[in-house]
């Protein structure tokens, strides 16, 4: 293996690391973990495998006990003489600081095979299958381990595992900290002052601490407590982005959101960043142009324009995701300090970027979260301190937030490695965990004590609940009498005479903290302005408990604040880390998926009628035990606990689209009908489309939108979710052609032959399509369009194609559309391509025995042997965390029409 990326990083006029070096024992292979206290203390575990070390960065170092799982970055490999390298390595220089020897010995792999060259054949091949396991004869560390790739964590990201035996044990290894070469800890080896090799010549090691460049926010430091930042993950870029799809840069998007949970965890799937204390703010930039907005959509160009103004001076086109704050001369943020900003002499604007959605013409969001960070890393430019990168931490979750807590932060992100970007959805695939309990609140009014010289008293706060404006108490700390001025001016002109709140608030109630309070006059407000504020806990009757003004918030309307309630953090995290590593033979067979999921639910198994607040609605489900399916007892229960655990995937292709509603309210024998008009009949939170249909009907489609929408349909009986194939946004455009195959008196084996033949015309003019079971007797495949040709086009496209699939195979296909002219033929459907029509959507069940779901599938997948029952509700969650989503190119960039029949007629018509 090739040394290169050793040597660029390292001068070696100025390091006294190893160059090269060759192993002289012809019997055993050898080992080494070294300390290495560098910007961040952490261990590297190094294998003696084809000449060199392979190397892995451990930030916590091993454990003997098999139940803690430790994350292995692997990092380029070693020279076989780095096994026995201890010492300082210059300050300035790649890996500087200070280094020993923590533990070394031999090694071999776990199954006895005879001689050195057999053992490293195996285990490279075992290294480059993703799961490595060694037994270990240290001095320190005895026994079987296995090293084993993980996703979420990029290319490089590994788990260091102990196994069960004699060696194991719960007890902190680590504590052993000295060399077992020279017996110095990493302490003394820096106080012993040894020579280096630098400016080509040895040199007593400079002990004078480097001044800092630059002025640390307080959150920053937290670095320096609990590790280093994650590394980005390897890609190649230039490539990544050439796949990426082209899409004009956006507008309108909202940025995608946190769901509150009650706890931290510690998860290698996941990554770990500082919450902010500022304002959410997406930049959209494009040629010199800047829009710096709200999470509402509202213009902070004017209100932060330094910022505005150094986005202006960038030289790449992006949208980008971050955090607006004030720093202080400590480095202090200050969410009042930012509130009340009006320039430079209110303190240091500073915008933290954390997530890239766009650059330069193509469309990031469905790559995972490590890719679209280790792009923006490359991107982004830095040559002003006010704009930086948001880093990423590898940190154990639980020390993290320990460490934030004590630094005095507001909380921190949990976000899965690998997660899409889902614009203007509150996703469990972010998770934000509070230190101090904080809150959005709408003031309905203010109080003001007899015998006060201040303006006002207290504030009289409310949330919506429902659509009704209710009270959830008062605040009476946290202004100064200057904030308070400029604030009565904002209250002035929405002044009104009665209670805006569902039920009049008694505002000179006694409480046990002041039995006796002084007398208040209550003036109500409009619900308009929306602050912020902490308090203790809520109370049994929704008030919050000890309440403190933090400031006013203009980011959001007053409409969309909601209690947050936070979410058991147990429900959202898988607590087991699955070590096996599939190979790629078994990522396309035809299904291995386990018979079960083991993922969270919503509905716990003993009440029939519950109430859950989704998305900030209060949802009531009911008549849970009732069977939906009943050769298979499977009851609504599961089906609301299926959509609320397959939400994450299948809302892609609701989302924005109207829904024609197939309600089956007694189960999947039972009376069944269709609904398309809502007016009048959802709640008002649901969002609606108002369209005419071709006989002139006026209705109001329902919208899907969040999870709540999905959950309320499936709680009218919809079994089945059918979306427009176009969004309200386009609604004569849609995003997919569709060509369905219905078979009559085919086997299912036919269905797949004929769902190949398609696939086999569609590669020959070089279109991308999609497949997915019907979940009932056929197949669908779909073919993205992106919105840029209306209905009529899209049909003749499905057209041409079926016209020419059918001449392939007229044995067992028809393009009649009535049933008793096919005469027991395949129906090749291209009408589907209509406006209003609609088919099940990907992930959605089905009114079928066998509660069996419409699954999106491999192409190498769809082979004979395959059948309907392949995918239920019983094992496509367990799926879907294998696979991911398959159909999300659907949703990307759509094919060139007028060049792609002109092909077509030129292969197929010459």
């Amino acid at each position: 293996m090739s040394l290169e990326k050793y040597a660029e990083k390292r001068d070696f006029t100025k390091t006294a690391e190893p160059k090269a070096g060759k192993s002289k024992d012809k019997d055993q292979l050898r080992f080494v973990i070294q300390k290495h206290d560098a910007t961040r203390l952490h261990y590297d575990f190094r294998l003696e495998m084809e000449g060199v070390l392979k190397s892995w960065a451990v930030p916590k170092g091993p454990s003997t006990d098999p139940k803690t799982k430790r994350l292995a970055m692997m990092v380029e490999d070693h020279p076989y003489d780095y096994r026995l390298f201890e010492g300082l390595i210059p300050k300035g220089e790649y890996g500087g600081g200070t280094v020993i020897v923590w533990d070394e010995g031999t090694y071999e792999p776990i199954e006895e095979i005879e001689g050195k060259k057999a053992q490293e054949k195996h285990l490279l091949k075992q290294l480059n299958e993703g799961s490595l396991k060694i037994k270990l004869h240290g001095e320190k560390l005895e026994g079987e381990y296995a090293l084993v790739k993980t996703h979420g964590m990029g290319e490089n990201g590994w788990l260091l595992i102990k196994h069960k035996d004699d060696f194991a044990s719960d007890k902190d290894i680590t504590k052993k900290d000295k060399s077992v070469l020279s017996g110095k800890t990493i302490e003394s080896m820096e106080k012993t002052g040894e020579k280096v090799w630098q400016h080509g010549h040895e040199e007593d090691v400079d002990e004078e601490p480097e001044k800092e460049s630059k002025k640390k926010l307080q959150a920053e430091k937290l670095e320096d407590d609990v590790g280093e930042s994650t590394p980005t993950e390897t890609i190649d870029i230039e490539a990544t982005l050439k796949k990426a799809p082209k899409a004009k840069i956006p507008t309108g998007m909202k940025p995608m959101l946190a769901t509150l949970v009650d706890k931290p965890f510690d998860d290698p799937d996941w990554v770990y960043e500082i919450k902010w204390d500022g304002y959410r703010a997406l930049a959209f930039i494009n040629k010199g142009e800047v829009q710096l907005l709200s999470r509402n959509n509202k213009s902070f160009n004017e209100k932060y324009y330094p910022i505005t103004q150094l986005l202006e001076s960038w030289k790449i086109n992006a949208v980008i995701d971050g955090e607006i704050l004030v720093s202080n001369d400590k480095g202090v943020s200050n969410f009042g300090a930012l509130q009340n900003w009006r320039s430079e002499a209110d303190g240091e604007l500073m915008l933290y970027v954390f997530d890239l959605l766009w650059y330069e013409g193509k469309n990031l969001i469905d790559l995972p979260l490590t890719q679209r960070q280790a792009i923006l890393k490359e991107v982004l430019p830095t040559d002003d301190d006010r704009i930086r990168l948001s880093q990423v931490f590898t940190a154990n979750g639980l020390e993290f937030f320990a460490a934030a807590e004590k630094a005095g932060l507001e909380g921190i992100m949990a976000k899965k490695a690998n997660s899409p970007y889902l614009a203007d959805n509150r996703s469990k695939d972010w998770l934000k965990v509070k230190i101090n309990k904080r809150q959005e609140v709408v003031i309905g009014g203010f109080t003001k004590n007899d015998g006060t010289a201040k303006q006002f008293s207290s504030l009289l706060l409310g949330v919506y609940e429902n659509g009704r404006f209710q009270y959830v108490g008062k605040v009476g700390t946290g202004f100064s009498d200057k904030l308070q001025k400029e604030m009565m001016a904002q209250f002035k002109p929405l002044i009104i005479e009665k209670t805006p709140f569902e039920s009049e608030p008694d505002v000179n109630k006694p409480s046990r903290f002041r039995p006796n309070p002084p007398k208040a006059k209550a003036t109500w407000l409009k619900p308009e302005l929306v602050c912020e504020v902490s308090f203790a806990e809520v109370t049994s009757d929704g008030v919050f408990r000890h309440p403190s003004f933090q400031g006013m918030r203009d980011d959001k309307k007053a409409k969309d604040v909601v209690r947050e309630t936070e979410v058991h953090t147990d429900e959202v995290i898988e607590e087991d880390v699955n070590p096996q590593k599939e190979t790629k033979a078994e990522k396309h067979d035809l299904v291995k998926a386990p018979k079960e999921s083991t993922k969270r639910t919503l509905l716990n198994p003993k009440e029939e009628t519950q109430v859950k607040k989704i998305c900030g609605h209060d949802l009531k489900f009911t008549n849970l035990s009732k069977v939906y399916w009943p050769e298979d007892g499977i009851t609504k229960r599961d089906m609301f606990n299926y959509y609320y655990q397959v939400a994450e995937y299948i809302l892609p292709y609701l989302k924005d689209r109207p829904q024609s509603l197939n309600r089956f309210p007694g189960g999947i024998h039972g009376p069944s009908f269709y609904q398309k008009d809502v007016r009048g009949k959802s709640p008002d939170w649901v969002k609606t489309f108002p369209y005419t249909t071709s006989d002139g009907e006026d209705k109001d489609y329902l919208v899907g939108h969040d999870e709540a929408t999905l959950l309320w349909m499936a709680s009218l009986g919809c079994i089945e979710m059918n979306p427009w194939f176009s969004r309200v946004q386009s609604p004569d455009n849609p995003d997919y052609c569709v060509i369905d195959l219905d078979p009559d008196k085919n086997t299912f084996d036919q269905v797949i032959e004929a769902a190949l033949e398609v696939k086999n015309v569609l590669d020959a003019i070089d279109v991308p399509s999609y497949c997915k079971t019907s979940g009932s007797t056929g197949m669908h495949i779909y073919i993205p369009l992106e919105a840029k040709y209306d209905y009529d086009q899209s049909q003749m496209f499905a057209r041409l194609i079926v016209n020419i699939v059918h001449k392939q195979i007229p044995d067992y296909t028809s393009l009649e559309r009535m049933i008793k002219n096919r005469h027991g033929k395949m129906y090749l459907d291209f009408l589907q391509n209509r406006p209003g029509a609609t088919i099940a959507g990907p992930y959605s069940l089905r009114p079928k025995p066998g509660a069996t779901i419409s699954m999106p599938l491999h192409w190498d997948e769809v082979k004979p042997g395959l059948t309907m029952k392949h995918f239920t509700i019983h094992n496509s969650i367990a799926r879907l965390k294998k696979e991911g989503d398959l159909f999300k190119g659907v949703l990307g960039e759509g094919i060139d029409l007028e060049k792609t029949i002109k092909k077509a007629r030129s292969i197929f018509q010459p």
